[in-house]
């Protein structure tokens, strides 16, 4: 949980980096656009100045000066209009078929000068059109570096991890499995001594058992074999053995179709998927209450849920409840919903997630073969 907290606080931290290095791009280009919009006015000013000087010019006028303003202009696009709305000049507009409805979408902006009976219209330089569109470019570009960034982040991350668990199944079932061979010595040992005895059966289904969890261990991080077998059996075995290590106070109950449901699976590993969705429950309850086990057949899928009427999942925690490493328990790593989704999805090509939770009321686990 403290992990999934961390990267949270990264995914915070580097999406409000991104807006404010947005912010800041965007305050400063406009203040820079706005700043050049108004040199440009000016200009555009002088350039009208010069145009009437050169209307109104004589034989013995110094033009020099006034042709330097006028040549000078090699940015900004200009149309002169007469008195009738005709255009009498245009600068700097290379598209000239459009020039009468260039000159009514300058009219509309409202960037005019009159100059007698003459009107200067012009429009924003390529420079200043560049420099207001610069920020935005710049947005997208932050946001697609986010973006990667947290994906790299993500993915390391989910790598590492994967490593680690791993790592830390195979080493469990290489430590298991000399006890556990310890055990099936002895367990046999008292068959012999004891034969009559009934407890002897039992302790030596628990010893079986320890060797099924170590061999599920073991087949974490490879591709587990995978042959025909029943779903009803699976979920029957799995109930018979929470039945006999649960509270009486915990009922367990199951719906089957009356036919078998076969489907190519590493049984194992699927009953040990059921069997810690089960145990999940019972802690959810706290020891009492009620788990449903229905399996079904929708389309050609095998459907397996398991509902609870526990204390339920939060909202906001329902999305993290199958990130490694988050519980709610005080005890507990927090894997075991992990190697579940691990199971179904990447070894069995299935689904696995919450139908639904309701605080006070309970939970509903799917899955999907």
């Amino acid at each position: 949980m403290q992990w999934t907290d961390r990267i949270r606080q990264v995914k915070i931290i580097l999406v409000l980096a991104a807006i404010v290095i947005a912010v800041t791009s965007l305050l400063i280009s406009h203040y820079l656009a706005k700043d050049l919009s108004k040199e440009e006015h000016k200009k555009m000013e002088v350039w009208a100045q010069a145009l009437h000087m050169l209307n109104h010019a004589d034989e013995t006028t110094d033009l020099t000066l006034v042709l330097d303003v006028i040549q000078g202009n090699t940015t900004i696009p200009i149309i002169v209009l007469n008195s009738e709305g005709g255009i009498d000049d245009f600068r700097n507009i290379e598209d000239t078929t459009r020039l009468e409805r260039y000159a009514q979408e300058m009219l509309q902006s409202g960037d005019t000068i009159h100059v007698g009976d003459q009107l200067v219209c012009y429009d924003e330089s390529v420079l200043l059109k560049r420099l207001s569109q610069y920020p935005y470019w710049q947005l997208g570009i932050v946001m697609v570096f986010v973006v990667v960034a947290i994906f790299a982040l993500l993915s390391s991350k989910k790598a590492e991890q994967n490593k680690v668990w791993v790592g830390l199944s195979k080493e469990t079932a290489h430590q298991l499995g000399t006890p556990i061979s310890s055990l099936m010595a002895w367990v046999e040992i008292l068959k012999e001594n004891h034969p009559n005895d009934e407890l002897i059966p039992e302790l030596d289904k628990d010893v079986k058992r320890l060797e099924r969890i170590a061999e599920r261990f073991s087949k974490i991080g490879s591709l587990p074999e995978k042959k025909e077998g029943s779903l009803n059996s699976v979920i029957n075995h799995v109930v018979d053995y929470m039945r006999k290590r649960t509270s009486n106070k915990v009922e367990i109950t199951c719906h089957m179709p009356d036919h078998e449901v076969t489907i190519k699976m590493n049984e194992s590993l699927v009953e040990w998927v059921i069997e810690n969705l089960c145990k999940n429950a019972v802690d959810a309850m706290e020891g009492k209450g009620k788990i449903i086990l229905t399996l079904t057949v929708e389309r050609n899928l095998a459907v397996i849920e398991v509902s609870d009427n526990g204390k339920g999942i939060r909202k906001k925690d329902i999305k993290h409840v199958f990130t490694p490493g988050f519980t709610t328990k005080q005890r507990g790593w927090g894997l075991g919903l992990s190697l579940a989704r691990r199971i179904v999805e990447d070894y069995h090509k299935g689904k696995i997630f919450v139908k639904s939770s309701e605080l006070g009321k309970g939970t509903i686990f799917r899955v999907e073969l």
